[in-house]
C-alpha cells in the first residue's frame, strides 16, 4: 500500500505530509524539483547568502532514499528570477515560469507510474496545478488519486475577488489571480474531476468547492498542525501603544487595503509592521501607504517568528485563503490573531478567547476590535496564552496522524491494498 507523492516546491504542510507518509511506511517515492537534506552539499551552500532560499527546500533526512528530483526548470526559474530575466519567467508563457515548473514535474511523475505500479505503488498524491498528467495516467493504470487543494477553488476566488476590484479599483493591480488562461483553469477542473479523494485544510476551502460544476469525490477537512510552541512569552511590554503585525504578500487578496484603512484613525496609538513583498510595481497607492508604517519586504522564517513574539497581535484580514500558516505560526508564539472567516480562523480560533474573528472586508468591524484592544490591553495577554494552549493541542504530528489514518482507510476500502 505505497504512494507516489509529489510537489514541485514544498512548504510546511508538504514537508509534514511527506514525512507522515514515510513514517507510516506508505511512501513509495517523493517527487520534487529541488530538495536539501541536513549535511548535504545543498545544505552547506544554503548558508551562503545568494543561495539562502535553498533553506526553504530542506526536508527530513529520512526522505532522502525516497526522493527523485526533476530540477532543471526550477533551477532555470530561480536563476532567471535572480538575474531579472522576466521574459523567461512570464506567467504561463516563459520557459521557466512557475507553471512550466509544475507541468514539467507532473509529466515526469506520469512517466514513472507504470514502473511504480509494477514495484508495488497503489496510489498517487498530488497538489493543484501539478496533477493533471499524473492523475490521467494513474486512472489508466488503476491507481487511486489523492488530491490536496491548498487554497480555495478558482471559481469562488474569481467571484469574491471580482467584488474587491470594484470595491478597491486602485488596488486592483495587486489581485493577480485573473491572469490564468482558460487552459490552466480547465486543467484545474480536470484534476478535481480525476481525484478519488480530496483533502483540504479549512472549512472555507471546502465551501468554495460548492462552485464546482459537476460531481466531486469526497472532500475531507484536516487542518494543518501548529509549529512548536515557544517556551516562554514575555507580555510585560503590552502597553497603550498597540503593536500590530501583518505577514503576507502586499495584495488585496490578503486584505491589505482593508487593514491600512482600518488602522488610519488609530495612527497615534498603534505601531503597524508589515512583512511581505509587493506582487506588482503597477499599483501607485501601495508604496505611498507602506511609507506610513514599518515595512519589511522579506525576512528569514526564524526572524518572522521572532518578530511575532515582539508584537502584540497579528492581523490577517485575508479575503481568500486556503488556510493561512501565519495564523498557526503566530499562535504558537503566543501572539493572538485577528482574522476573517475566509481563512482557517474559524477552524482554530474561538472568538474573544484565543483570538478574534471578523467578517472579511468589514473595515468597521476590524476597527471595533482594534478599539477594544486599545481600551483593554490585558485581553491580549489572556488571548495569547490561550492561543499557545490551542497550539499545544494540535502539533504537526496530530495532522500527520489524521492524514495517514485517512489515507490507509481509503486505500483499504477501495480494495487496492
Amino acid at each position: 500500500m505505497k504512494i507516489v507523492f509529489s510537489h514541485p516546491t514544498g512548504n510546511a504542510n508538504v514537508r509534514a505530509t511527506a514525512s507522515a507518509l514515510e513514517q507510516a511506511n506508505l511512501l513509495f517515492r517523493f517527487n520534487t524539483t529541488i530538495a536539501s537534506f541536513p549535511g548535504s552539499f545543498l545544505d552547506y551552500i544554503s548558508s551562503v547568502k545568494p543561495f539562502s532560499d535553498i533553506k526553504r527546500r530542506q526536508f527530513d533526512v529520512s526522505l532522502k532514499p525516497f526522493t527523485q528530483l526533476t530540477p532543471w526548470y526550477e533551477v532555470g526559474r530561480l536563476i532567471s528570477s535572480k538575474a531579472g530575466f522576466t521574459k523567461l519567467t512570464k506567467h504561463e508563457r516563459g520557459i521557466f515560469c512557475i507553471d512550466s515548473v509544475y507541468r514539467n514535474l507532473d509529466k515526469a511523475v506520469a512517466r514513472t507510474l507504470k514502473q511504480a505500479l509494477k514495484k508495488g505503488a497503489k496510489a498517487v498524491y498530488a497538489y493543484e496545478d501539478a496533477a493533471a498528467a499524473s492523475f490521467g495516467e494513474a486512472k489508466r493504470l488503476g491507481l487511486f488519486c489523492f488530491y490536496d487543494l491548498p487554497i480555495g477553488y478558482w471559481r469562488a476566488s474569481r467571484e469574491l475577488l471580482e467584488m474587491e476590484k470594484e470595491r478597491w479599483p486602485e488596488w486592483a493591480p495587486t489581485i493577480t489571480g485573473f491572469d490564468d488562461s482558460e487552459t490552466k483553469l480547465k486543467n484545474k477542473d480536470a484534476e478535481l474531476s480525476l481525484a478519488d479523494h480530496i483533502f483540504v485544510a479549512s472549512r472555507f476551502t471546502a465551501e468554495t468547492l460548492e462552485k464546482f460544476r459537476g460531481s466531486l469525490a469526497p472532500i475531507e477537512i484536516i487542518p494543518y498542525g501548529f509549529p512548536e510552541v515557544v517556551d516562554q512569552r514575555n507580555y510585560s511590554k503590552v502597553t497603550q501603544t498597540l503593536r500590530l503585525l501583518f505577514v503576507g504578500s502586499i495584495t488585496q487578496r490578503k486584505g491589505i487595503a482593508d487593514l491600512l484603512t482600518a488602522v488610519a484613525p488609530f495612527r497615534q496609538r498603534i505601531n503597524l509592521t508589515i512583512v511581505g513583498h509587493m506582487v506588482t510595481d503597477k499599483c501607485k497607492v501601495v508604496e505611498c501607504e507602506l511609507l506610513r508604517h514599518n515595512w519589511i519586504p522579506s525576512l528569514p522564517h526564524y526572524k518572522v517568528l521572532d518578530l511575532m513574539r515582539k508584537n502584540d497581535v497579528l492581523i490577517f484580514p485575508s479575503l481568500f485563503e486556503g488556510f493561512g500558516l501565519v495564523i498557526t505560526e503566530a499562535m504558537s508564539q503566543g501572539t493572538p490573531v485577528i482574522t476573517t472567516e475566509r481563512t482557517a480562523g474559524p477552524d482554530l480560533i474561538e472568538h474573544e478567547n484565543n483570538g478574534w474573528l471578523f467578517e472579511a472586508g468589514n473595515i468597521e468591524a476590524l476597527q471595533i476590535l482594534i478599539e477594544k484592544l486599545l481600551n483593554n490591553p490585558k485581553t491580549i495577554v489572556s488571548a495569547g496564552k490561550a492561543a499557545m494552549e490551542t497550539a499545544r493541542k494540535r502539533p504537526w504530528k496530530q495532522y500527520s496522524y489524521e492524514l495517514t489514518q485517512s489515507v490507509c482507510k481509503h486505500l483499504t476500502s477501495d480494495g487496492k491494498n
